[in-house]
Formats: structure tokens, sequence, C-alpha cells
């Protein structure tokens, strides 16, 4: 069977999220007791590239559902997001994008659901009126249990190279040298924010929220 052929070998090294997914369950695509098992290739395939913002929203919804729900496996549809921005601040779009791929939790855009139930519209929230840098919340819809998701992608360490590679490479007028050396660092900054986030202090930071009240719409 023809597949993706990606670059990157250690695209293969992220841990997938796994999730249980009742819809897909109660329409046959799936058989009782399955998982749906979520790869960071999945969200390249979705955004069309892999960088830092890709990565860390992957990242920070793994982060999200493991707190949420411990040990046990997430059930996609039945979180809410808040996002603290709105969806033209910093890459708030696309992330966001990738965070409903994941969740099954999408804005208006969503599935309006069957007899009342499998909703997955109205479950993802721009709050324009507070703008936060890369932050965002997440909250169980069955218990409230809710947490609060930041990144810092600052403490990733720099290469001046960047400076005068990136705009190289946009351009078109990079050598094949070049480009080869800008896209192993910028794809290096990606691997660390998918499988090194433990040695970089500061770059995720997560903190539950007792009582928070999801935005009414």
């Amino acid at each position: 069977m023809e597949t993706t052929i990606w670059k990157q070998d250690f695209f293969s090294e992220v841990e997938p999220i796994r999730l249980i997914d009742p819809l897909s369950i109660l329409l046959g695509a799936q058989a009782e007791g399955n998982v749906l098992v979520i790869h960071y290739k999945d969200a390249v395939l979705l955004a069309g590239h892999s960088c830092p913002a890709v990565s860390s929203a992957y990242q920070i919804t793994k982060k999200a559902l493991k707190a949420l729900y411990d040990e046990k496996t997430p059930v996609r549809g039945e979180v809410r997001i808040l996002v603290k921005g709105g969806p033209r601040d910093l890459a708030y779009g696309p992330q966001a994008q990738v965070i409903s791929f994941i969740t099954g939790s999408w804005g208006e855009t969503g599935f309006k659901g069957l007899g009342g139930k499998f909703s997955r519209n109205d479950k993802l929230l721009f709050d324009t009126g507070d703008v936060q840098f890369n932050t965002f919340i997440f909250q169980r819809i069955d218990n409230k249990k809710a947490v609060q998701l930041s990144c810092n992608p600052g403490v990733l360490p720099q290469d001046p190279r960047m400076n005068t590679l990136m705009p190289l490479v946009v351009q078109g007028k990079a050598t094949a040298e070049e480009k080869e050396t800008f896209q192993a660092l910028w794809q290096g900054n990606v691997r660390k924010i998918l499988l090194e986030d433990n040695a970089l202090p500061g770059l995720f930071s997560i903190k539950e929220l007792p009582d928070f009240e999801f935005p009414a719409l």
C-alpha cells in the first residue's frame, strides 16, 4: 500500500496519542473496544509541514490529555479547549487545527451530533479578550477537571545561522548545502520539542485550574 515518505526518521519515535472514539465505533469505522491511534506524522499531514508550532500543539494536547485522564484512555470529543487568543494571534489558528484533529473537539465547523449525542461542535473557543502567550486550557466535559498548558519556545537553543539561512531558503536563493543545514536546524528544534522536552526546563508548563468555568457561547 502506498504511503507518505517522510524525510525525518525521528517522526516515528514520537509517542502516539491513543483515544477512544465512541462515534467512530457507533458508525462502524472501528470495532468495539478498539482505540484510535494518532501519530505526530498525522499532525504533519494535516498541517502540511513540521514546525515548532505544530509539534508544540501535539505535545500540549498529549500532556493535557494525560493530566486530565491519568491512566485512563481519553475520550475523543469529550474535552473542551479554550485558546488564549484569537485565530490570527501567534500560531493559534494552525495549532487549534492540530488540537481539534486530535481531540475531536472543534469550533463552529464541528459535527453537530446524532440524536443529541456525539456532538463535536462549539467545543473549541478562542478567547480574544484575554490574549496570552502560547497558552491553552483543556477541560473534561464529564467531571469538569481543567488544566492550563503553556509552551515557551524561547528556551530552545538558538543557532545564529538561522537568521541568515531562513531568508535564503524562503526566497529560493540557498545552495543545496545551505538548504540542508537550515532543514536540519529547523527539524532539530522540532525534535527537541517532541523528544527532549524533559531536558529543557520551562519549555512546557502545566497547572490544574480548580473550579474553572468554560465560557458560555
